[in-house]
């Protein structure tokens, strides 16, 4: 109708509006002819995993379609990659592509920080601190172990201050909560110097160069615990803790920054449920979407996805 208004011939609205005339007349003949044109197509595969990627999306709006992906998998329900972003794409539920440009960013010279990479859970656990900064109840420090092998987040410390007491108190809460994950105390692992006699080191902590760290009582603390040595980061390089980095970064735009924290309380609150769901729930891609706490107790490989993936699936 715009066309025939404007008094403009079929071959020059075609070139302005750039469709091949050929494919307008087609398209004229069809509707002439009272034919509707084909379409829409079954989507039977993007149908069937609808309701599990729907549900994991909504409950999870940080979420790219990778990790929905593989929560679906996790369900039992096979489908491939593309279609649970498709899908996600006709729903509006996908965050733009741009937004996960900088997820590996700190991340990428994290290997640098060891001679030798860990092989194991209880070798490397990376602390740091993090600010939060509440809407009534002030700024916040959050500060936790890392496993950098199996991603396991051991117990948050939260207070207003990020001193060497902190990071002692960090430590302690790790030490605790490995007991309590394996039954025995860490320092019951250490293997024995045969020619000293002394207890050697299992774990290394790996922190930055903050003052906290290269306090005296917090040396004191590492040198009366014979299970933990201290490892510092070169000067200005936070890749080389990067796994901690990116864990406070999870943390922050899966769960903190999603509403406002009004105090310390919720803040608690909000951190240790999310620490429980990343440990027990959400898949992780570095460790080949297993979860971290199959991982960290020996029921995973870290290589090895624990769902079948050698198989050609629809991608519509």
């Amino acid at each position: 109708m715009i066309r025939v208004e404007a008094g403009m011939s079929t071959s020059r609205f075609c070139q302005l509006i750039d469709m091949p005339e050929r494919t307008w007349r087609r398209w004229q003949a069809k509707a002439k002819q009272s034919r509707p044109p084909k379409g829409p197509w079954p989507q039977p595969a993007r149908e069937a995993a609808r309701e599990l990627a729907t549900k994991h999306a909504l409950a999870h709006p940080a979420w790219g379609h990778r990790k929905i992906w593989a929560m679906t998998r996790h369900d039992g329900h096979k489908v491939s990659q593309a279609t649970v972003l498709r899908l996600l794409r006709d729903d509006g539920l996908i965050l733009p592509s741009e937004y996960q440009r900088q997820r590996r960013q700190l991340a990428a010279d994290r290997k640098a920080a060891f001679a030798r990479n860990p092989t194991g859970p209880n070798q490397v656990w990376q602390l740091d601190f993090s600010e939060f900064e509440t809407t009534t109840g002030g700024t916040w420090r959050i500060a936790g172990c890392r496993d950098w092998f199996s991603k396991v987040e051991h117990p948050f410390h939260v207070s207003p201050t990020a001193n060497q007491h902190d990071a002692i108190a960090a430590i302690e809460l790790a030490l605790v909560d490995y007991e309590a994950m394996f039954g025995h105390p860490l320092v019951d692992t250490c293997p024995i110097d045969p020619e000293t006699g002394e207890l050697l080191p299992v774990v290394t902590i790996v922190t930055d160069n903050g003052g906290p760290f290269r306090s005296l009582n917090f040396e004191l603390f590492i040198m009366r615990h014979p299970e933990l040595r201290h490892v510092r980061t070169r000067v200005r390089s936070p890749g080389q803790n990067g796994s901690r980095e990116r864990g406070f970064g999870t943390l922050k735009y899966e769960r903190l920054f999603l509403d406002d924290i009004p105090d310390a309380l919720t803040l608690v609150e909000r951190a240790e449920d999310y620490r429980i769901e990343y440990n027990t729930e959400r898949p992780h891609e570095a460790i080949a979407w297993n979860r971290p706490i199959d991982v960290h107790l020996g029921l995973a490989d870290p290589t090895i996805p624990n769902f079948e993936i050698e198989e050609t699936l629809p991608t519509t």
